[in-house]
């Protein structure tokens, strides 16, 4: 309970956050739902997507607040000198002391200012080049299949399909989608797409030519062909679009984005396939003209050659000369050849006549090679004679220096157990086993005795040993 004074006054004492509350609970029951007309000023988005705004006339401002949730079901992007009708509840923000209106939806307030928005748009994607004639399509003069994006239950497609059916038959797909309303401009830029999505050769054919369409309306009624992601879908698709808004005096963005803007639905359909028989009469007719053109070619050609054939000469006359000149040849030609051949055979013997035998050449080198054959044995056996007296020499003078001529003078050779030559007595000890060459063989023998031998001192007297084994030491 608040506390009371301490002068005894009954009144009681709020806080701040008391009396904030109190008025936030007056204010949310006593405006839970209100519609409030006013201006836009002051728009922002935040990182979050709430969007804050104020609503202002000419004697007071409100602010105002769209939170994410409702911002994406508005239908319409909220802009500064934008007048609207905002729908939603009052509420306090106690954090500046201040009432605000919490907008739960949002609609154009009166045609003057859907006009106005409406200019300010069309201007602004006139300026990115939405709106150029360059980016144009051309529409195919017989599609094979139209792609249409309308409602399925109105009077339009039935229009469509009636006016095909009459000027040129044409397989026909039809997107449905909402023509106004809320959702409207998401189904159509969803069905542009859809079509554009479509794979050539697909189960499901890809349309040549799309028609968007709707009837007549209202300018609130055909607001959504005026959506800015609706006039960016009709610009971007790559398939030739014909729009079909309205009647003909209705004008609405999608008209400036399309390839091509057509007065009703039905002008539409007539602008999308030519007439049946209008192709085929034309088809006949320029036969029939091709056919005349092609007769009266061949006629100008053969008048024109007779003419020229009879400015040539006779080709007679011109081939009797050839003839006679061809004649005049061939007889030239066989006294030619004789006369050819008996000067060939008068120069071949002129020339074999001065020929020289090759026989007396040929008996002279033999001669020559068998003397240089018999100078070439000599040699060859002098040179065999001295290299084996070489030989025999060089033979034995490696006999005399060979070491078995020594062993032939009673000295021995003496190796250890790896073959290895024994010059030192210093390199054996004890229990060594050594291999002794002697002239007529080797025997084995042991080092015996405590200390090894030392050179250039008097060997001491051997031990007795096994006669059958010898000793060395």
């Amino acid at each position: 309970m608040p506390e009371t004074t301490e002068n005894g006054l009954n009144a009681p004492i709020f806080s701040v956050s008391e009396i904030s509350g109190h008025l936030k609970r007056v204010v949310e029951d006593s405006f839970a739902f209100v519609r409030v007309r006013g201006e836009i000023s002051g728009f922002k988005r935040a990182a979050s997507g709430h969007m804050y705004f104020r609503l202002k006339d000419d004697d007071a401002v409100l602010d105002g607040v769209c939170w994410r949730s409702s911002a994406g079901r508005l239908g319409l992007e909220p802009e500064d000198g934008l007048e609207v009708i905002a729908t939603g509840r009052l509420t306090t923000y106690p954090g500046r002391s201040n009432y605000q209106i919490i907008v739960e939806a949002m609609e154009v307030a009166g045609e003057g200012a859907l006009l106005k928005l409406l200019e300010e748009r069309r201007r602004k994607l006139a300026e990115e080049g939405l709106f150029d004639a360059d980016e144009k399509q051309p529409i195919p003069m017989l599609p094979d299949v139209i792609g249409v994006v309308t409602s399925p239950t109105g009077a339009v497609i039935r229009d469509i399909l009636h006016r095909l059916n009459d000027r040129f038959p044409r397989r026909v797909l039809v997107w449905p989608v909402l023509v106004q309303g809320d959702g409207a401009p998401e189904q159509i830029v969803d069905a542009i797409l859809g079509f554009n999505r479509l794979k050539p050769g697909g189960d499901i054919p890809r349309p040549d030519v799309l028609i968007v369409a709707r009837g007549g309306g209202s300018l609130e009624d055909l607001w959504a062909f005026n959506e800015e992601n609706v006039v960016r879908a009709a610009f971007e698709s790559a398939i030739p679009l014909i729009s079909a808004v309205g009647h003909e005096t209705d004008t609405t963005l999608i008209d400036f984005a399309s390839d091509l803007r057509a007065p009703t639905p039905t002008a539409a359909a007539e602008m999308a396939v030519p007439v049946r028989a209008e192709l085929l009469a034309q088809i006949e007719d320029d036969g029939a003209r091709l056919l005349r053109a092609m007769t009266r070619l061949v006629a100008e050609g053969k008048t024109q050659l007779q003419g020229l054939g009879r400015g040539l000469p006779d080709l007679n006359a011109l081939m009797q000369t050839g003839r006679q000149r061809l004649d005049d040849w061939g007889e030239r030609l066989g006294s030619g050849l004789q006369t050819g051949v008996h000067r060939r055979h008068r120069r071949l013997a002129e020339v074999s006549g001065q020929l020289v035998s090759p026989r007396p050449m040929i008996g002279y080198a033999r001669d020559r090679l068998a003397g240089r054959a018999e100078s070439l044995g000599r040699a060859a056996g002098r040179l065999t004679e001295a290299r084996q007296r070489h030989l025999e020499q060089t033979a034995r003078l490696l006999d005399g220096l060979s070491y078995e001529r020594v062993l032939d003078r009673g000295f021995a050779l003496v190796s250890d157990v790896q073959g290895r030559t024994v010059s030192r007595a210093g390199a054996l000890s004890p229990g060594d086993s050594v291999s002794v060459r002697f002239r007529d063989g080797d025997v084995s023998a042991l080092v015996t005795g405590d200390e090894p031998m030392k050179s250039k001192k008097k060997a001491k007297s051997p031990k007795k040993s096994d006669e059958r084994q010898g000793s060395l030491l």
